[in-house]
């Protein structure tokens, strides 16, 4: 498998974000360590200052964006961004120059520079921003952290909807739910009536060390109260440097004191659980540690067995509602279940945006069915290794289209701490569709009734993969075969069997069983699913 460094994959969410909905919020005690800067006077905005930010910005996205960038436009788009803090203000491109306007007036006129280099274009844009901040009091008090955060987001907005800014703190968060950070490894709530509580522990984490339990009720963290505390407050007090020490102060029938040494949390994306003979593993995310946690959850099931100690039947890989994360990550759970063959590919326009997985020798389950479970909020490096495993003829996808989110980003490092997560190539499976924007299909469809658990719902799923291989292989062969470029047919594909959100416990889990214990129909499934498989 080649190796190059990290990338992050963007899903539907960041990993660890709030639960919606009327529910408590959810929290991890996630992030980078806490610092005192963190509660610093927001800096000034300087030309200097700015002068770096905007030029390292510009370079790397004119030279790593998937498609070319028209920097005229680009800077533009960031310029409007003003709008955030003076509805009045706007930016407009003519044919040589770019204007700052205010309402109906022309503030100011800059000449577009000759060449398409970031830093003659990081010129112009500090000219525009001090132009409209001399006509716009709003403008003139805004922070440096703000006018960037106003003008790369409207700039990367005009790119797609998967480029986007971090600040300096958003950006120690997003690394923490990558890389892991220092913290005590819980995931709290703050409920209606402003009490913090631990709604679940980290296991082995420096919190269940500790002896914190999930119900406790946190009334403060080093002397300092959580009544009334928001989110972030508590969130900040509770992580840190790897090794300091902080005190809780918990309810637990009684007023309970704890001492926790901080370490290094990697939040947990794999779960495992034994029934009936399969293995069933549920993937969350895809972060630093999921490879790992991936590999030894199938020993343990190898080892565990069943009742009378006998290997699993099949194992189930439950990826419904994952929003993706690592690609490296992806790559690696997908080469634990092959023996050889392509992995993924990407492709882009910066060189390094091109790259090739392959797999290596050896499949930790031992050729035991799998199947995997995708609906439409599992994207990106989800969808990686469903469409690795099928495609290969390794596993058998069931549910719904997934969300299709094929395209990669690489982040880059600001001066300020922030970060810009740019698209810069897209992923293609290994029988060579384009994932982005079609997602990756079922081979047994449970759109529009994945509450059915009846038994004829059931055999009606299964009597499909029975008597129907010739239309669904048709399927599967159009969704392989439709060009990037059309769009009518890549829609059409995906209204076959519509992307859902689906619930744990429903048809998909019951037809997947059904699938695993019933080795002949496994093999059909397999063989209409697996370029490589039907080719044999």
């Amino acid at each position: 498998m080649r190796h190059v460094p990290p990338l992050l994959l963007v899903g539907l969410a960041l990993l660890g974000l709030a639960v919606a909905g009327c529910a408590p919020t959810r929290m991890p005690d996630a992030g980078a360590p806490v610092t005192d800067a963190a509660y610093e006077v927001p800096a000034a905005f300087t030309r200097e200052d700015a002068q770096r930010m905007f030029a390292q910005g510009y370079i790397s996205v004119s030279n790593r964006y998937i498609e070319p960038v028209d920097m005229a436009s680009f800077v533009v788009a960031g310029l409007r961004g003003l709008h955030r803090f003076d509805p009045a203000l706007d930016a407009v491109a003519t044919d040589s120059a770019v204007e700052i306007r205010k309402g109906d007036r022309r503030i100011a006129r800059f000449l577009q520079p000759d060449e398409d280099r970031g830093a003659d274009w990081a010129r112009l844009s500090i000219d525009a921003i001090q132009a409209a901040r001399a006509v716009s009091p709003p403008l003139a008090e805004a922070d440096a952290e703000s006018i960037y955060d106003a003008v790369f987001d409207s700039a990367l907005a005009s790119l797609d909807r998967f480029s986007r800014y971090a600040g300096a703190l958003e950006a120690r968060l997003n690394r923490g739910s990558r890389n892991g950070f220092g913290g005590i490894g819980i995931v709290f709530s703050i409920h209606d009536d402003g009490g913090v509580m631990v709604e679940d522990v980290v296991r082995d984490g420096p919190a269940a060390a500790a002896g914190v339990q999930a119900g406790d009720r946190i009334l403060s963290a080093d002397g300092v109260s959580f009544d009334s505390a928001d989110t972030d407050l508590v969130r900040e007090r509770l992580r840190g440097p790897v090794g300091s020490i902080v005190r809780l102060t918990l309810l637990r029938g009684n007023t309970v004191t704890v001492a926790i040494e901080r370490g290094l949390i990697v939040m947990p994306t794999v779960d495992l659980v034994l029934e009936e003979g399969v293995a069933v593993l549920r993937l969350s995310s895809f972060n630093q540690a999921t490879t790992e946690a991936v590999a030894d959850a199938v020993q343990e099931a190898l080892s565990r067995g069943g009742p009378s100690g006998e290997p699993p039947r099949g194992f189930i890989i439950d990826m419904r509602g994952n929003p993706g994360g690592l690609l490296d990550q992806s790559v690696r759970v997908a080469d634990l279940f092959l023996n050889d063959g392509t992995i993924v590919s990407t492709r882009g326009r910066h060189p390094e945006a091109r790259q090739y997985y392959s797999a290596t020798a050896g499949d930790i389950a031992r050729g035991l069915p799998i199947v995997v479970l995708m609906d439409g909020d599992s994207a990106s490096a989800a969808e990686i290794l469903a469409a690795a495993l099928q495609d290969s003829g390794r596993a058998v996808v069931i549910g719904t289209t997934s969300y299709g989110k094929g395209t990669v980003q690489t982040v880059i490092q600001l001066p300020n701490g922030g970060e810009i997560t740019l698209t810069w190539s897209r992923f293609h499976s290994p029988s060579g569709y384009v994932l982005h924007g079609l997602g990756v299909p079922p081979v047994a469809c449970t759109s529009g009734r994945a509450s059915r658990t009846e038994p004829e719902v059931v055999e009606s799923v299964l009597h499909d993969l029975r008597s129907q291989a010739a239309p669904i292989a048709q399927r599967l062969s159009s969704w392989r075969h439709t060009a990037f470029e059309d769009t009518e047919k890549r829609r059409t594909l995906r209204a076959l069997c519509p992307a859902e959100h689906h619930e744990p416990n429903g048809l998909d889990e019951r037809v997947a069983r059904r699938l695993i214990q019933d080795h002949a129909l496994y093999a059909r499934a397999v063989g209409m699913a697996g370029v490589r498989a039907a080719s044999r």
